[in-house]
């Protein structure tokens, strides 16, 4: 599978992050985790575990954890961005003097800045200027994979040889990745389907069925790519792994933060009280009101989407938001 990275960086000790060096550290490649904390990096350096975020996976020998970006970028060949979107800016302003110039940034974060409207490779274009950029994305619970089990993604670029740089670093007996020019595509598709994936939880908590929940998953894949095509992307990357692929695994998996997020909401929980639950990010609720903007502005209609923004914003009760998608003008499909 290609000739192994020596050396590789990730920056954000989630459980993505975690995953992620765990994969690149599988081919024997040294990698270097970057928290943003002290007292969580000596942790895991002294535990040999990010029981924070990533409990029962042991990290290995070749992988470290540390708080001085400057070591984390040392002799780096490829680095890892899994940050939460809505950090992604301040994180890599606080880490960009150190960042070596002209080595590939692969993020797998999902989300759309609030007020900028970007994804995170443009984010980090923004903060780095031009730097090679790809992004990672698709069905990927991360506790799944940590665990050795089956899936298969997507890293799109618009650099060829920074898509099969990554494909090659990532891909295990047990981790299989494709790759894909529509970084675009790939992106929003990663960001949108966590809003989705909010409404599918509320279905979950009103006990509204399988048939309200195939309908929710079917019309929220139209009105996600409507906007990408709006966007420049390409309709065949919704109909891929980072589009209909990842949805679905976020919409019905139990580990999904989103779904359970929307669970919790359509239970009776207020958006507040969700984001007080967890300590994990749940990227689709600022997620949501980037993407209604980007709508409006190019004139998308997105009916689930402001559906589930109603909601969040307390503007209307579960029941009531899917009473009205019910009974909007009859049209056809």
């Amino acid at each position: 599978m290609g000739v192994p990275l020596k050396r590789a960086t990730v920056i954000g000790d989630g459980a993505m992050g975690t995953v992620c060096a765990l994969l690149l550290a599988e081919h024997g490649t040294e990698v270097v985790l970057w928290s943003a904390f002290d007292d969580q990096a000596e942790a895991c350096e002294r535990e040999r575990e990010n029981k924070r975020f990533l409990p029962g996976s042991r990290l290995p020998d070749s992988l470290h954890v540390t708080r001085d970006a400057a070591r984390a970028f040392a002799g780096s060949e490829m680095i890892v961005s899994a940050v939460p979107c809505q950090y992604t800016r301040n994180v890599w302003e606080t880490i960009k003097s150190a960042y070596p110039h002209g080595i590939p940034v692969v993020t797998v974060t999902k989300g759309i800045e609030i007020g900028t409207l970007l994804c995170a490779t443009n984010i980090i274009r923004d903060v780095l200027g031009p730097v090679p950029l790809g992004a990672l994305s698709g069905p990927s619970i991360a506790s799944e994979v940590a665990r050795r089990l089956p899936a298969t993604v997507v890293v799109a670029s618009e650099d060829p040889q920074v898509g099969e740089t990554a494909q090659h670093a990532f891909s295990t007996r047990t981790f299989r990745v494709y790759t894909n020019e529509d970084l675009i595509g790939v992106e929003l598709a990663g960001a949108t389907k966590n809003v989705i994936a909010l409404a599918a939880g509320i279905v979950d908590g009103l006990g509204a069925g399988d048939n309200a929940k195939a309908a929710l998953l079917t019309r929220g894949l139209v009105e996600i790519t409507r906007l990408g095509v709006a966007l420049g992307a390409q309709t065949a990357t919704f109909k891929g792994l980072a589009g209909i692929g990842d949805l679905v695994t976020t919409c019905i998996s139990p580990a999904s933060r989103n779904r359970t997020a929307g669970e919790k909401i359509g239970r009776g929980l207020s958006m507040a009280e969700v984001i007080a639950s967890t300590s994990s990010v749940i990227e689709g609720i600022p997620t949501t009101e980037s993407v209604l903007e980007l709508a409006s502005r190019h004139l998308v209609e997105m009916p689930i989407t402001s559906a589930v923004y109603s909601v969040l914003q307390g503007h209307q009760s579960p029941t009531e938001a899917i009473e009205h998608l019910m009974t909007r003008q009859l049209k056809r499909e």
